[in-house]
């Protein structure tokens, strides 16, 4: 068993995990609207949330939107800091070349992730550790597996 965390919350329709052991609750749209091809819009969740100090909310995309639809959201994951105290609204972008999607009040459009974090103390240093990665990113790892590395 996981341990849980109280969240206070403002809401119709509070975020509800689908499915025992879900690390999403899915947050729902409070208005119509409907996205054309390459389109996003500010969709309102109705959800105030009073996170604890040393947590964060996540709003992160649904995966069966992005895999039957083409519809993610722009800035994933939105950060929802525990000082935040406004509506939780989640910004969609159609990524379907050639239809549009409507979304209805009540359609489950994102998850909310409920995380500890802990609070960081940056310390300045003439030289960092070494590690096996080094400054290697952006592709440095290639590809494919089977190919080998291919930047």
């Amino acid at each position: 068993m996981t341990d849980t965390v109280d969240v206070p919350i403002i809401a119709a329709a509070a975020p509800v995990y689908a499915h025992p052991g879900d690390a999403g609750a899915d947050l729902t749209a409070t208005e119509a609207v409907r996205l054309d091809p390459g389109e996003r819009a500010l969709v309102g969740t109705g959800v105030r949330i009073a996170l604890p100090d040393g947590y964060v909310a996540f709003v992160v995309p649904r995966s069966g939107l992005a895999a039957k639809h083409g519809i993610t959201i722009v800035n994933s994951p939105g950060t929802v800091d525990a000082g935040y105290r406004g509506e939780i609204k989640v910004t969609l972008l159609n990524t379907d070349a050639r239809e549009a999607f409507d979304i209805a009040p009540g359609d489950r459009i994102a998850q909310l992730i409920v995380m500890a974090v802990p609070r960081a103390r940056f310390v300045p240093v003439d030289v960092l550790p070494e590690s096996e990665r080094g400054e290697g990113g952006f592709g440095s790892t290639g590809y494919s597996i089977q190919q080998g590395s291919r930047s």
